[in-house]
Order: C-alpha cells, then structure tokens, then sequence
C-alpha cells in the first residue's frame, strides 16, 4: 500500500516548479514595471495549476490505464500544490485579502492546503504502520473477517462448555470479550501506532485465566490468539478508514476551490477587463 517516492522525479519536478515560479514572478514584474495588470498572468497560471492538480484525482478513477506510476503522479501532487501555495501568494500579494469574496476564497484555499497537507503525512505514516502487521485485508473485507472470527470463538466457548462442563470461559466471553469481538475497537491507539488493544487483551480480556483448568484453558488460549488477530484487523480498519474519510474532506474542497475559482475569472473578465 506504501507508495515510495523516487528522488528523480520529485527533483525533476521541483527544478520545474521553480522554474516556473521564477519565470511568472519575473514576467509579473516586467508587466507591472510596464503599467501592465500582473494579476491576469499569476492567476491564470494558478488556475492552470488547480486544473492540474485535480489529475490526480482522475488518474485514480482511472487506474486501469497505463498512464504512469502512481507514487510518480503523487510526487508530482505534492511538488504541484506547494508551487500552488506559492504562486497564489503571489497572485495576491498578501496572506490575507480584505475583500469578503476573497477571504472565502482565500480560506477555501487554505483548508484544501491544509488537508492536502494532512493527508501526505498520512500517506507515509499509516501504509508503513500497516505494513508491521504483516498481514493484508481489503478494507471491504473486514467486517467478513471479524464476523468469521467471532462465530470461531462462540463454537469455541460452546465447545469448551459442552466437553469440560464448566462456564467459567462462557461467562467471562459473554460478560468482558463480547465487547471487545462485537466491532472494530480502540481506533485512536491504532491510529497512533499505540498498543492500547493489546494491553486490554492481555489485561480485562485475559482476567479469567488464572480460575481455568487445563482443558479450559487450552480453549481459552485459542480465543485470546483470535483476540490477538483481531486486534491486526483492527488497526487495519481505523487506518484504512482514516484515509478513506481524508479523501472524503479533501477532494470535495478543493472542487470547491476550483468552483469558486471560476466564478472568479468569470466576474475578473466580465467586470474587471
């Protein structure tokens, strides 16, 4: 799932961007040096920009096509959106503009940055924490694979009950596991690369063992090794999910931005010019 970046490209792409950050800003200049109106030049080439940078988003839809690698398309993302950042500073000469319009415009800009920014760390963080638990699942897999497990460990607690006569494993799965075995749990500590599910496994979750017999425990042993499994799909889950609920933020913002983006050439070349 980690998507590794080569330094050609992404120094290729930089070598580009400030080429092209240096040639805009030197061309703005002479315009206005020239009595010339440089906003026209610095905002179509961040428009040009926001269009690009929405490729990404097209090549993903369109992942059957031969049309680069991925990691390459990301890098290109990346370097693209800084370039963008700058280039919109540039545009507007401050951080901040006055007119209400332009700080919506302006704050949209921003949030999408951020986001964008939010999710590239990530990107890299979560496919490498992921990739520890040496196992994969695909995320529309999982709740198959936890109901699997659960319907496992009830035949293994009936089993157990049945063959040594004891409920000691039955109560303690029906009054402290269940919890745990119902859903994906402790979604921030997976998150976080924390262990917190580990330590209620072996904690809350283990409590029992020391009342069980032998045969009871040998039964018990295999369930707290499904817990343990479990507790890999988890972290699966919270961090697919998070990645997933990213994309959910980011691209509908920077649609936004490009939207309002387009009103604003519109009203700049119907009013302005």
């Amino acid at each position: 799932m980690s998507q590794r970046y080569s330094a050609v490209p992404v120094t290729t792409f930089c070598v580009l961007s400030a080429a092209v950050f240096g040639l805009t800003a030197w061309a703005a200049r002479d315009t206005w040096e020239n009595l010339g109106n440089p906003a026209i030049l610095t905002g179509y080439t961040l428009f040009v920009l926001m269009l690009l940078l929405g490729f990404l988003n097209a090549r993903k839809r369109l992942s059957m096509l031969p049309v680069g690698r991925a990691s390459v398309w990301l890098a290109f993302h990346v370097v693209a959106g800084i370039l963008a950042l700058a280039m919109f500073w540039l545009h507007t000469g401050t951080i901040w503009p006055v007119g209400l319009y332009e700080q919506v415009l302006t704050g949209l800009f921003y949030l999408v940055s951020l986001s964008g920014i939010v999710g590239y760390g990530l990107s890299r963080m979560l496919p490498r924490r992921l990739a520890q638990t040496e196992i994969e699942i695909i995320f529309e897999r999982i709740p198959a694979e936890l109901a699997e497990i659960r319907e496992k460990i009830e035949a293994l607690v009936l089993e157990c009950t049945e063959k040594t006569g004891s409920d000691t494993v039955a109560q303690h799965y029906i009054g402290t596991l269940s919890w745990f075995f119902a859903r994906p749990r402790f979604r921030i500590s997976h998150i976080v690369g924390g262990d917190a599910a580990g330590h209620w496994l072996r904690g809350p979750g283990s409590a029992a063992s020391r009342y069980l017999n032998d045969p009871e425990r040998a039964y018990f042993d295999q369930i707290i090794e499904l817990g343990e499994l479990k507790c890999l799909i988890d972290r699966h889950y919270a961090c697919q999910e998070l990645l997933k609920k990213w994309l959910l933020v980011h691209v509908p913002l920077a649609m936004a931005v490009i939207l309002v983006a387009v009103w604003h050439l519109i009203l700049v070349n119907v009013y302005a010019l």
